[in-house]
This record gives structure tokens, C-alpha cells and sequence, in this order.
């Protein structure tokens, strides 16, 4: 299959570009990861998801990804934390490092190739400093050390931002500092106080600030200049400003080929209290809600745009998920383990990935993604439901054909990872543990129809079936026995 061309919104330029390696068929991507402090919230877990559907995607097209996201675990919030529980900050680091990891791996993430850590990339982020100072980028004051931003020319290049409205905002925020010699310069280093972490340097014991650690991460796995630089739209500024101006003014090469940044999750509004009980950690969403649905709908928006969070919008997401779900279920009933021969296929299966990589060509286009998703379940569900053609055997190697294009497709969007018959029985799980259905109940009736089918009194199964249905609970014989799922609204 030909591929298009990928193109990138380019946050520096403002504009779409060809995606061109700076090694040919090789990708090196670096995503600033979690400040480990606590639960992770789903914001941050719509940007991690993001930016691995964009991973999963460039694997997909052949290229051989170097995937980098790192984890904060120094940081003046996790060293407050830890002084509230009376807890060594980087003991409470690694604690929800482990938490994380947890709930990325409920969340279809794939792990990155590394996954730094600053607490482990001292020496790095020390000769980083090192040479700003030799370069006279940099200075030390007081046991800190100043990154000063008028020696680099090209500070607020990815912003946009001026320096002037800068000064005026940092003298109404009373930003200025004795040992600055302007205040908006930003600390590399930062001297150590009483119960935090520090480590020996050349400007006596300290920690890192916080940019500097990205860009000796970065360009510890990556090198000084590699290809994409990924994170959400809030850390534009300063982070990923302060990033570049250090990073090229230690290095003389431009740090990243290509910015891109998610969108932001909207919370206002979403009436969270009957599902969350008003929460927006991902670890209480994944509780209540199903984690590929979750996924599924952080990709129902553009990643570059705003995403509004709301129930009910978390509930189609699982509905849909159903649907697919329950699609791939008949199919592979009705394909698993038989021989259809070779030969014609009804269709062009192949279409419906073209049209994802198409959309996700274009600046990852995941609704348009989805949106093709759409086109080959539908396909699916006419072929098994309702089939066009009577060529059972044709009908059979186009049912295998698009099941084949589903797992690609999954491959590339991180979907449909499950078994069919787990997802749909942890689905039916939570809805009953929710509604308070009694199984024993449903499982009575269900054998109750079965011998009044078999004394063929019909009259009973049907109304054995549409008792069920008051209960919620619908019927489905298939080729492989009787089951049954929870309807989503009650029956009138």
C-alpha cells in the first residue's frame, strides 16, 4: 500500500510540514512525562495518549521510533508533598512512578523506549551548566545558577511572546531576586535547603530547576538535535522556551526539527459527580470507566484542540466501544478456525486503512481516523448481519480480510487490543455491579427460555425474553450459544 506523505503542525512555525527524519526511516521523539507528586490527572493522560497514538502510527508507516519520555522526580511540589507525609522525596517519587506505570498500562500506553529519570541524570545536567557558564550564558549567584536570558537572541522564538511584556509581568508577580541580575532570568541550579535532595557541584550542594533536566534528558537519548519535541499547549511557556534557549545556547545546534502540543481537557461543565464523584485523576476515571473507552475518547478530538470532559460524553465513548466490540465478537465467530478458500473478496477492505493513514498523514488526524474505523465496522456488521452477496465463502474471505484490516488498524490507533469476549464481559460486569442486576436471576430465565424452546412453546421464550428486557437485560443467541448484555435504556 502507498503511503502519503506526513505532515506536522509545526507550533515554531505555525504551520503543517513534511515530516522529514533527520536519519532516514528513523524517529527520535522525546515527551515531557509526569511530575510525580501524586495521581496523575486525566489532562496530562490525554496528552500521554496523544502523543502515543502518534508513536504507534509512525511505527506503523515502517519508521523505526526512539520514543523518549521522562519522569520529574525533583521537583519543589514533590519535595512539598513529601514534607506533608512525612516521606523522603524521592522514596515518594519512585511510589507514584509505580503508580503511573499502573495506570498507563490500563491506558493501552506503550512503555518508551527509556523513561529517564532527573534523579538519575545529575552528571548530565551538571555539564550542561558547566558550559553555559564557560560560554557566558550562565551564571552562579549565591550557590544558584542563572541561565541569562538577554545573551541568547532568539528567547520566546516558540512563544511569540515579547520580552518586554515580560519584565512588566515579572515586576507585578515580585519575580526579582537579589542574586538575579534580571528578573527574568530563570535557575539552572538551585542551592540546597534543609530536608531536600540535593547533589555536589561545582557551585556547592544543590538540585536541578526544572528545564534544564528535559534538556539534558533530551540530548542524553536523542543527541543535541533531534527530531520531534512533544508536550501539551501549557508548557509552551516557560518550559519549552527555557528548553531551547539553554539547550542551543549550550549545544550552537537548533535543539528539535519540529513542537507539537496537545490541546487542553475542559473540565467546566462536565457534571462529574454522578461517575467521578467530581474527581480528575485518572486513577478514579479509570475506576469508573472503562480505560480503552477512555482512550477511544481522548481520541474523538483533534490533538491539537480543546476536548470538553462530560459523562455523557464518556458513556457514548463506552457505547462505541460496545459496538465495536460486539462486531468483532460476530466475526470472528463466524470465521474463527474455518477455511474459506482463496480467492475474490467482496469490496475493497484495504480502502478503510488507506482512508486512516490518510487522515492520520495529515497532522494525526485522529477523528479522521476514526471516522474510517467507522466505514469498516459498518462493513463488518452489513456482511455478517445482512450480507449483499450469497457466496458464503465470499462472504467469509471478506469478513477475513477486514478483520485483518482491524487489527492493523489496531496496531496504529491502540485499539481493539482485548479479547472481544473479555471486554464485553468486564463491560457487562461493571454495568451489572452498577444497575445491581441479579445475575442468578438472568441466569434462570435464560435457562427457563431454553426448555420452553425445547417444549417449543414459544409463546413462553417470548415471554421469558421480553421480561429480561424490562430488566434490562437483552437477549443474543449466536453460533455459539445463547449470551446476554445490558441495554442501555429501559424498555418503554
Amino acid at each position: 500500500m502507498a503511503h502519503p506523505e506526513i505532515r506536522v503542525f509545526n507550533t515554531m512555525q505555525q504551520a503543517k510540514v513534511p515530516l522529514t527524519p533527520i536519519t532516514p526511516g528513523k524517529i527520535g521523539i522525546y515527551v515531557c512525562g509526569p511530575t510525580v507528586y501524586s495521581f496523575v490527572h486525566i489532562g496530562n493522560a490525554r496528552t500521554f495518549t496523544s502523543f502515543d497514538t502518534i508513536v504507534r502510527y509512525l511505527r506503523f508507516r515502517g519508521l523505526e521510533v526512539r520514543y523518549v519520555r521522562n519522569y520529574t522526580d525533583v521537583d519543589d511540589k514533590i519535595i512539598k508533598a513529601a514534607h506533608e507525609n512525612g516521606e523522603d522525596p524521592i522514596e515518594l517519587a519512585a511510589r507514584f512512578i509505580r503508580e503511573f506505570q499502573a495506570d498507563a498500562k490500563a491506558l493501552h500506553l506503550l512503555e518508551p523506549d527509556v523513561s529517564p529519570k532527573v534523579s538519575e541524570t545529575i552528571p548530565e545536567i551538571i555539564a550542561i551548566i558547566e558550559k553555559l557558564i564557560a560560554r557566558g550564558a550562565a551564571y552562579a549567584a549565591g550557590g544558584d545558577v542563572y541561565f541569562e536570558v538577554r545573551k541568547y537572541p532568539g528567547y520566546l522564538k516558540l512563544s511569540k511572546k515579547h520580552l518586554d511584556d515580560l519584565v512588566s509581568g515579572a515586576g507585578e508577580r515580585e519575580l526579582v531576586l537579589e542574586a538575579k541580575r534580571d528578573p527574568l532570568d530563570f535557575a539552572l541550579w538551585k542551592a540546597a535547603k534543609p530536608g531536600e535532595p540535593s547533589w555536589d557541584s561545582p557551585w556547592g550542594k544543590g538540585r536541578p530547576g526544572w528545564h534544564i533536566e528535559c534538556s539534558a534528558m533530551s540530548a542524553k537519548y536523542l543527541g543535541e538535535h533531534f527530531d520531534l519535541h512533544g508536550g501539551g499547549l501549557d508548557l509552551i511557556f516557560p518550559h519549552h522556551e527555557n528548553e531551547i534557549a539553554q539547550s542551543e545556547a549550550a549545544s550552537g545546534k537548533t535543539l528539535c526539527n519540529c513542537w507539537m502540543h496537545g490541546g487542553f481537557l475542559d473540565l467546566e461543565g462536565a457534571k462529574m459527580s454522578k461517575s467521578l464523584g467530581n474527581v480528575v485523576r485518572l486513577r478514579d476515571a479509570l475506576g469508573q470507566v472503562d480505560p480503552e473507552a477512555l482512550r477511544y475518547f481522548f481520541l474523538t478530538t483533534h490533538y491539537r484542540q480543546a476536548l470538553s470532559f462530560s459523562d455523557k460524553q464518556l458513556a457514548d465513548a463506552e457505547t462505541r466501544m460496545e459496538y465495536f466490540y460486539e462486531t468483532l465478537r460476530k466475526v470472528d465467530e463466524r470465521v474463527t478456525g474455518k477455511d474459506f478458500g482463496k480467492g475474490a473478496v467482496h469490496g475493497e477492505p484495504e480502502k478503510f486503512l488507506r482512508e486512516l493513514d490518510e487522515a492520520m498523514s495529515d497532522d494525526f488526524n485522529f477523528p479522521g481516523a476514526l471516522g474510517a474505523l467507522s466505514g469498516l465496522f459498518n462493513e463488518m456488521n452489513q456482511l455478517t448481519d445482512k450480507p449483499p452477496v450469497k457466496d458464503k465463502a465470499l462472504v467469509g474471505r471478506s469478513l477475513v480480510a477486514l478483520r485483518d484490516v482491524a487489527k492493523k488498524a489496531s496496531l496504529a490507533l491502540g485499539l481493539f487490543e482485548d479479547s472481544p469476549q473479555d471486554w464485553l464481559l468486564r463491560r457487562r460486569d461493571r454495568q451489572v455491579a452498577r444497575l445491581g442486576i441479579d445475575v442468578k436471576k438472568v441466569d434462570e430465565a435464560i435457562n427457563a427460555r431454553h426448555a420452553a424452546r425445547a417444549a417449543k412453546n414459544f409463546e413462553e421464550a417470548d415471554r421469558i425474553r421480553a421480561e429480561l428486557k424490562g430488566l434490562r437485560v437483552e437477549i443474543m443467541d449466536t453460533p455459539a450459544g445463547t449470551t446476554w448484555k445490558v441495554t442501555s435504556e429501559l424498555s418503554a
